[in-house]
């Protein structure tokens, strides 16, 4: 390769990396746990119809756990939540899961086929089941209990199924233990079995807005007592809970009172103490349940994930001294500990999800499953598993070198709020843009709204970077990451704040002389497609285009037509109905949709229940074909947040389409270089 890049127009370069490959570039790689000494992990297949696979790294590479073809996959709250559990410490003892189609707890032992062990709905799906632990010969968890497939109407329990299958053909069999609130976590049961906790909240609340720690005694006859709450209330929410492991009775609660989420360790007669006061996140927004952030070690530590905009693994001593790991990951998920060592997903700005084993005694941190574009194997030039069946990071894989370099930038809104954006120039070893010539960007604004999106190395992103198309991931006011006050910037603004801070990040580029003032385009899914789509008929001037996927669009419709999780969601970002039906209709992206002139595509799954395909027909409805260009392209089988690569790539090569033509350049017509 040589050291002098050829010029071509910015949009023109060519890449490798094809729709194809962003599609299975990026392994979804979840659920973390421990099967014996094995680290486990589920892994979404995108070639098997968005299948989620457990599986494990042997000495011959990653494998199913599970004989081929079970789906470790739970609908609860539609987002999902933890679907495996290891039975013990012992491999023999096998594991429970929830199978996706029917949605099943079952239970599988190595040698065999896993069966059943929680009787049918109504309806393959009536019954759902996450976030699992083990009392003496029960799996106690929650049980979601929807009224139908759009989820529309729900109860939650906490049950307990027994393990030798018998309630599989008699439901009465389990057992309802708690129903404290509309929604729940899991239980969470003290070392000894005395008592066990767990996280409730009721409509309209969301769980970053108020939770409630509730514990309760487990009675000798294994019911229990009555629950009390123990930290959490109006504007505090508890995102996590887990007990000590030293049998003192200490239960770790990550809660925000101070309006950041630190780790407090509540005891025994309930009185409450912060561990580490910092301005820093030790937690996120539930949007799923059973995920964890702070987990309690056998040696008396805390492994915890924290940081500001980021996430770092560290172990916070019984001293309050927080070391973190000499490692360069910034984001941390899906944590699980057996007691000595912590597995996750890690990621960083020059690595993709990868499968981690990071061990506090030496301070290592080892890859398990490294990134592929295969997905299910690891590249041919990995390193050989050393004694503990892990390896070191192996290099990255070819595509990654067309990567860019992202990083952290704060602009300031016109009311002097700072809008925190990852940006991503456009970058390929061999080619750089005219002198004369700024690059077009790309406006990115992440679904939610009450979330983040991560400074790592993302593929689909490298698809447009690499072909000289910059990007701008917006970290607008209501995104997590930075404390309460600015996720509260959001309340009852949706529409405004979000399309506001969107608009000052482009700005700040444009004013910087980074990106070309013409050529500025604007996607998102999800709450990102409210953005686009509000974006668009706000600031006709800025956007050149827009790619819009499974949008909520017609607030009043979607808050009868979502699910029962984020049926009253719209109460905080925009009001209660209908003592605010004013602000609905002045915020709804769809009241000046008329007035849109910008081009886009919109991209929906027909089986989406989050927000049904009713959404994006509202918005088609007011648009005029013959003055504004747009295609729609559906997909039968997909829901909210695709999983089929087919799906995928043809939503990228849409996209693609639509920039070349608003945007004014030429895409290449096939890749014709290749990494040295």
């Amino acid at each position: 390769m040589s050291d002098t890049k050829s010029v071509l127009p910015y949009g023109s370069w060519p890449s490798p990396i094809e729709a194809d490959d962003a599609a299975r570039g990026d392994a979804l790689l979840e659920w973390v746990g421990f099967l014996g000494d094995d680290v486990c992990w589920t892994e979404v297949l995108p070639e098997e119809d968005g299948r989620s696979g457990l599986m494990r790294r042997t000495a011959d590479g990653v494998e199913e756990v599970l004989p081929s073809g079970w789906d470790v996959r739970t609908r609860v709250i539609e987002y999902g939540g933890r679907p495996w559990l290891a039975l013990s410490g012992r491999a023999a003892d096998g594991l429970v899961f929830t199978h996706g189609p029917d949605q099943r707890l079952h239970r599988w032992r190595p040698g065999s086929d896993p069966v059943p062990l929680s009787p049918p709905g109504a309806w393959p799906g009536e019954l759902r089941y996450a976030d699992f632990a083990v009392h003496g010969d029960e799996i106690w968890c929650l049980r979601e209990t929807v009224a139908d497939d759009t989820a529309r109407t729900a109860r939650r329990h906490l049950v307990a199924i027994p393990l030798d299958g018998s309630a599989a053909e008699d439901p009465s069999r389990v057992r309802e233990l708690a129903a404290t609130h509309h929604f729940m976590t899991g239980p969470r049961i003290e070392p000894g079995g005395d008592r066990v906790a767990w996280l409730g909240w009721d409509h309209p609340d969301m769980p970053w807005d108020t939770t409630r720690l509730m514990v309760a005694a487990v009675l000798p006859d294994g019911t229990l007592g009555a629950p009390a709450v123990r930290m959490g209330g109006e504007g505090e929410a508890v995102t996590q809970a887990d007990w000590a492991t030293d049998g003192s009775g200490t239960l770790y609660a990550v809660s925000d009172p101070d309006g950041w989420w630190n780790v407090h360790a509540v005891d025994r007669d309930g009185g409450t103490r912060s561990l580490c006061s910092r301005p820093e996140e030790f937690g996120e927004a539930l949007w799923r349940i059973g995920l964890r952030w702070c987990l309690p070690l056998l040696d008396g530590a805390l492994a915890v994930i924290h940081g500001v905009g980021e996430r770092r693994l560290g172990i916070l001593g019984a001293d309050g001294v927080l070391t973190d790991f000499a490692d360069p990951a910034t984001e941390w998920h899906f944590a699980a500990t057996d007691g000595r060592r912590i597995a996750a997903v890690a990621s960083s700005p020059g690595r993709r999800r990868t499968v981690v084993l990071a061990d506090p005694a030496d301070g290592s941190v080892r890859t398990v499953r490294a990134p592929s574009s295969e997905g299910r194997s690891l590249p041919s030039d990995a390193p050989a598993p050393d004694a503990d069946g892990a390896a070191p990071y192996a290099r990255t894989p070819a595509p990654d070198a067309y990567a860019t370099t992202p990083y952290r930038r704060t602009y300031r809104s016109d009311d002097g709020e700072p809008v925190h954006v990852h940006v991503y120039p456009p970058h390929h070893p061999e080619f750089t843009g005219p002198g004369d010539e700024l690059p077009p960007y790309l406006v990115l604004a992440h679904g939610g709204p009450t979330s983040r999106s991560h400074l790592v190395l993302n593929q689909e992103i490298s698809y447009f970077t690499s072909r000289g198309i910059g990007v701008v991931d917006v970290q607008y006011g209501g995104s997590t990451g930075y404390g309460r006050a600015y996720r509260e910037r959001l309340r009852h603004r949706w529409g405004l704040t979000d399309v506001q801070d969107c608009a000052t990040a482009a700005r700040g580029l444009i004013a910087e002389g980074i990106a070309d003032p013409d050529r500025i385009a604007i996607r998102g899914g999800s709450a990102g497609g409210w953005t686009a789509v509000a974006s668009i008929a706000a600031e006709p001037g800025l956007y050149r285009a827009a790619a819009v996927y499974y949008p909520v669009l017609d607030p009043v419709s979607w808050r009868e037509e979502t699910h029962d999780f984020e049926s009253r969601y719209l109460d905080g970002l925009i009001g209660p109905w209908p003592a605010a039906a004013d602000r609905y209709a002045h915020q709804s992206p769809l009241r000046e949709a008329d007035r849109i002139r910008t081009p886009f595509v919109l991209l929906q799954g027909l089986d989406d229940t989050v927000c049904p395909p009713a959404q994006a027909e509202r918005l088609l409805q007011r648009i005029d074909p013959d003055t504004v260009p747009y295609r729609c392209l559906t997909f039968e089988g997909e829901g909210h947040g695709f999983r089929r690569s087919a799906t995928v790539a043809a939503s990228l090569r849409a996209e693609l389409r639509l920039y070349a033509d608003a945007l004014g350049f030429t895409p290449a017509a096939a890749p014709s270089c290749s990494p040295s």
